[in-house]
């Protein structure tokens, strides 16, 4: 009778376990990604000069793109059968640009209040919230960051909360709903926000926490030790642990912090001052979870070597600064500093409807710093702040972000060194596909709410 009892617990367990198996599966796939790739004939690119955001440089070389993917690299290049054909002589051919800070879509073109949906400003915690859910595709900000070489952005809410909600990573493609421009199987990441922001919104005369910054502290380590209650009775009750066997009511503010700490949802912290970036270290370790990025950090140049030995990225702008208090100690040697070796990971990001769709120009500007104090960056080097280190702290830099065999066909074409303030990106490419031609009309898609606007076809 009792090893029929046993067998009974056993049999319970392993349906429990199941059970929660297949709810986390069902909400990973809640809201799926439909982007499948637009079929396009094969293209060899010849005789570029190709960086390959590497860290390489190859001059007179061709690129070929097959199925949507980087087939080749190299000199003298055979062209499949119906292949489109591009002379690269006086070109320069880069991997795909990917900014990894942007509000396209939640605060979309016009800039009206009906249209701003980037923050959820009802709570300090608003981490049950998903930016994807309010990305409207008929922004004409994608069509526009596409005409700057822009093929993959990650959309974050905004910076008003402690917490403001998981971000979405998309392909920059026309598409009609945003499930069919979501990155495929690309992890979703958690904005935090640090500083002023928060204090600012929910504090000054309006009583209500976090008032301070130490207040904003207070209030991650009271969520995130909620959060790591709820895990551990989420856990045993899949069959992980000996004691509490009952499930949590299910909680979707707790579901995205135990997310963080299972390391399924990635974390993007905006945060200015290299002290509070340094708390936030501290938070991170212990709690046990890590850090993907700072976001603008004017002061990571004074951590630079703490954020290369704890593998945390900078995604910052080239020369924005004092525009507020904690924004006042910027230089314009930031993103030159922080991209130590041998793992500083420097981003050169947008926050920008703008900025996005002249990156290529950002990061111009600080080669032209760097030189200025005897730290030459050479152009090999520079593109991997636009393509691989934004690759690397969204995840997908197995799948995109350098032009190596196998990886995604995102790939730009300039009419010169992209770094000049004259470039323009010519021909833009998605997985393979032509989305982008400065000299066809045609191949300038336009946003179905601009269709009819004077002036655009």
């Amino acid at each position: 009778m009792k090893r029929l009892a046993l067998a009974g617990l056993a049999v319970l367990a392993c349906s429990t376990a199941a059970a929660a198996d297949r709810q986390a599966r069902a909400d990973a796939d809640a809201y799926p990604s439909t982007y499948a790739p637009i079929a396009a004939a094969p293209t060899l690119i010849r005789g570029a000069t190709v960086l390959t955001g590497t860290g390489t440089r190859l001059d007179g070389a061709d690129v070929l793109i097959v199925d949507g993917r980087i087939a080749e690299l190299g000199r003298g290049l055979r062209a499949p059968a119906g292949a489109r054909e591009i002379d690269g002589a006086g070109k320069w051919v880069t991997p795909g640009i990917i900014d990894v800070h942007s509000h396209l879509g939640v605060y979309p073109s016009p800039g009206l209040d009906s249209l701003a949906d980037g923050n959820e400003m009802s709570a300090p915690d608003t981490a049950q919230v998903w930016a994807e859910h309010s990305v409207w595709p008929q922004d004409p900000g994608f069509n526009t960051a596409r005409a700057g070489g822009v093929t993959t952005l990650q959309i974050l809410p905004g910076s008003a909360n402690l917490f403001g909600g998981r971000s979405v990573v998309l392909k920059n493609v026309p598409a009609v709903t945003y499930q069919g421009m979501k990155f495929p199987d690309a992890q979703q990441g958690l904005k935090m926000a640090c500083g002023e922001n928060p204090k600012r919104v929910y504090g000054e005369g309006k009583g209500q926490a976090p008032m301070t910054r130490m207040g904003n502290v207070a209030g991650y380590r009271a969520a995130f030790a909620k959060a790591a209650a709820y895990k551990r009775k989420r856990d045993a009750a899949a069959g992980n642990g000996d004691d509490d066997k009952d499930p949590p009511e299910r909680d979707l503010q707790m579901d995205t912090l135990a997310g963080v700490l299972d390391g399924d949802i990635r974390v993007h912290i905006h945060c200015y001052r290299a002290d509070e970036m340094a708390t936030m270290i501290d938070l991170s370790k212990e709690f046990g979870f890590q850090i993907a990025a700072f976001h603008h950090g004017v002061e990571a140049y004074k951590l630079a070597d703490r954020l290369a030995q704890e593998r945390i990225c900078g995604a910052l702008w080239a020369d924005w600064w004092g525009f507020k208090m904690e924004a006042y100690d910027g230089i314009q040697e930031n993103i030159a500093l922080v991209d130590r070796p041998p793992n500083g990971c420097a981003i050169v990001h947008s926050d920008s409807e703008e900025g996005i769709q002249r990156l290529n120009q950002e990061a111009g500007k600080v080669m032209g710093r760097a030189a200025r104090i005897g730290m030459p960056v050479t152009p090999e080097h520079a593109i991997q702040w636009l393509t691989l280190n934004a690759a690397r702290s969204l995840g997908i830099d197995d799948r995109t972000g350098t032009l190596e065999a196998g990886k995604m066909g995102d790939v730009v074409v300039w009419d010169r060194d992209p770094f000049s303030v004259y470039a323009h990106a010519e021909k833009v490419f998605v997985d393979g596909a032509l989305l982008y031609d400065r000299d066809d009309p045609a191949r300038q898609p336009v946003s179905d709410f601009m269709l009819g606007q004077e002036g655009v076809r």
